[in-house]
């Protein structure tokens, strides 16, 4: 045996035992906050090249 590649311990995948999914949010929503977003860059550009 080679004793050089031993290890001590071990990982614990939190993920694995503990995860909880959560389905995405509805396109429509991130639809509108993007556009929600893109509205309020525009009018500080707006603001900014006055």
């Amino acid at each position: 045996m080679d004793r050089s590649k031993d290890k001590v311990g071990y990982e614990i995948n939190f993920n694995r035992h503990f995860y909880k999914y959560t389905p995405p949010r509805p396109l429509e929503s991130i639809d509108a906050e993007l556009k929600q977003a893109e509205e309020e860059i525009m009018r500080l550009l707006r603001e900014v090249t006055e």
